[in-house]
């Protein structure tokens, strides 16, 4: 049978998603812990992966094992076996062909930025001390909407095949004393919000002119475009499916 599991992580302590040797991921510690209960080597597809130190309210991965009875105790479990900074939502029955990865039709991130000293966020926002045009990053930000092309916005060496993506929606909206960038996109690169929001960050810093991100973009280079923010303000928030994978499958 295959299955998904969606589960949620803060990121500080790990090296992101993906397996390494010699680092302790999220991906890992989640296989342990699965292996452990149902006592077989259990090996989870993600539906994407993270960079060390980012954060994930809401992801998915699916796996293949024997018919599990009981999944609201096989949750139960998992969450007393996991530490506290990993934690299990819901594992769902699907059909054999059901992919984490493929068949995810959009993938949201938020980016959390602060402009005053805040101890209960010190980990889990970036700092920004001087003023920022927020009208003019949400200009830039439109901007991204009309392209295709982020090459730009990518890390160096990476083996995919095109640098074309979907933005559906790009905005800052100020949350109490929070300023939050949100994102949606079919897909990302590797390193692409981090590198948009410091793009941005210029702009509303005034550091770079709105009318250069369409340049900036054109140039498919990534050293014109700014420098990547912290990971530590980046929460990949939502990963969506067609209704019909958990609707059919779920119960």
């Amino acid at each position: 049978m295959r299955y998904f599991i969606q589960f949620s992580y803060f990121g500080t302590a790990y090296h992101g998603w993906q397996k390494q040797p010699n680092a302790i991921t999220v991906q890992s510690v989640l296989e342990d812990a699965f292996s452990k209960l149902l006592a077989c080597k259990i090996d989870l597809t993600g539906a994407g992966r993270t960079d060390a130190g980012v954060h994930a309210r809401q992801l998915f991965a699916h796996f293949d094992t024997s018919i599990i009875e009981d999944l609201n105790v096989l949750v139960f479990r998992l969450n007393a076996l996991l530490p506290n900074d990993i934690a299990v939502q819901n594992i769902y029955k699907v059909n054999d062909d059901a992919h984490a990865r493929f068949n995810a039709t959009a993938r949201t991130y938020e980016y959390w930025l602060v402009q005053q000293k805040n101890p209960f966020l010190t980990g889990a926002a970036h700092f920004v001390k001087h003023p920022l045009d927020v009208a003019k990053m949400n200009k830039a930000a439109a901007i991204l909407m009309t392209c295709e092309d982020f090459e730009c916005f990518s890390k160096s060496n990476t083996d995919v095949k095109t640098y074309r993506c979907d933005v559906r929606s790009a905005v800052w909206k100020w949350e109490g004393t929070t300023l939050v960038f949100t994102i949606t996109a079919d897909r990302f690169l590797r390193n692409m919000v981090r590198a948009v929001v410091g793009t941005l960050l210029e702009i509303g810093l005034g550091k770079t002119d709105l009318e250069e991100i369409h340049a900036i973009i054109a140039s498919k280079d990534r050293s014109r475009a700014g420098t990547s923010v912290p990971a530590k303000g980046l929460y990949l928030t939502e990963v969506s499916y067609p209704p019909s994978l958990f609707k059919v499958y779920g119960d």
